[in-house]
């Protein structure tokens, strides 16, 4: 049996790796194309060593840029599984640097491998929920017949609307206890009463839940999030029916970025934050930089009251206890720091813009 990694799933792995590396990673398939890169500008194209190592089916490194054509220097090891070379992954870099974390993105997909080729009538209750659950959000198996059968033995309302919950664990966060950090997360869903809950690894905890359950219950996700705000984010995708879920879970990793801390990101509550969430890091780092660089803490955390109450001086005292002419006199002061004018619209757009950026870096 040839198993293969969808382009999607490749280009989830890759990202989840970058995370952690900070490296560009591709995916090449069999004929020396690239068809999954954290550097989407290289998607389609032809990749030398990939191919060279797609026809061997042993590991090739670079140590310079530029030596091979479509190559930089990194490595690039073929993913053979049961006796089946079935793609190439290259990472770039230093070789001696990031040889251990092609070796990861490596070990994950074949985890993966091995998780679709699991029999559905003899996996555990654990193993058969984490199927069902990947199954719904890939659209290529949403309605494969173990899916419908699972919904039927287990009498789920298959007519009722559902939402996606996503709770990402901080790659860049490592606690002492995550066994603790999943049981928690766990006990919140089992309390919101889905039945439809599973973790997908390397970070991810996802529930389907109806629509109407979720509106009951919605405040445990609010509390999961505002007591966790350093280790994990909270995201809810739009309505759809449950074997639509997959777009419920594309939606919730749109929202996931743009979480502020401490709090639930609904996707269908996004605006400019869709928008900021997912912008180019290095242009994020540059607007921001160029609204708030010169700015000091506390005059940030006057612009984030000032937006938050739509520009009202008078509400800003409110909030802020103090005078109208002292917040007016910050306001100035910030102008002459920065050049840009935070009570003038198109200035005031982009101090909104950069405090939205600032809370998804």
């Amino acid at each position: 049996m040839i198993l293969n990694i969808s382009q999607k799933t490749a280009q989830q792995i890759v990202e989840s790796v970058r995370d952690v590396c900070g490296q560009h990673i591709n995916y090449i398939d069999m004929n020396g194309n690239i068809y999954a890169s954290t550097d989407r500008s290289r998607i389609g194209k032809f990749h030398e060593i990939g191919k060279q190592v797609a026809l061997t089916g042993e590991t090739i490194e670079v140590e310079d840029d530029d030596t091979f054509f479509g190559t930089h220097a990194g490595v690039n090891i073929p993913i053979i599984y049961n006796g089946e070379l079935i793609a190439v992954i290259g990472i770039s870099g230093i070789p001696d640097e990031v040889r251990k974390y092609a070796y990861l993105a490596h070990k994950i997909t074949i985890l993966l491998l091995r998780e679709q080729e699991f029999d559905y009538q003899n996996n555990n209750q654990k193993n058969q929920m984490n199927y069902i659950i990947r199954s719904l959000i890939d659209e290529d198996r949403t309605k494969n017949r173990h899916v419908i059968e699972y919904m039927k033995e287990q009498s789920i309302n298959e007519a009722a609307p559902y939402q996606l919950v996503l709770v990402k664990l901080n790659n860049r966060y490592h606690p002492n206890n995550l066994n603790m950090i999943e049981n928690m997360i766990f006990r919140a869903f089992q309390f919101m009463r889905s039945e439809l809950y599973t973790f997908s690894y390397p970070n991810e905890y996802i529930m389907i839940i109806e629509q109407q359950e979720l509106k009951k219950c919605s405040y445990i996700l609010d509390k999961l999030a505002e007591e966790n705000e350093k280790i994990l984010r909270v995201a809810v995708g739009a309505v759809h029916g449950l074997y639509e879920q997959y777009q419920s879970y594309d939606e919730a990793r749109v929202a996931v970025k743009s979480q502020q801390r401490g709090r639930v990101a609904y996707y269908s509550a996004l605006g400019l934050e869709m928008v900021c969430a997912n912008a180019d890091d290095e242009i994020k780092e540059l607007y921001i930089n160029k609204f708030l660089g010169d700015l000091s803490d506390k005059d940030i955390h006057l612009l984030k009251i000032y937006y938050k109450e739509e520009m009202s001086l008078a509400r800003t005292c409110e909030q802020l206890y103090m005078h109208k002419n002292t917040i007016q006199y910050q306001l100035d002061r910030i102008y002459k720091k920065c050049g840009f004018n935070p009570r003038n619209f198109k200035d005031a757009c982009g101090f909104y813009t950069a405090l939205i950026m600032s809370e998804s870096v």
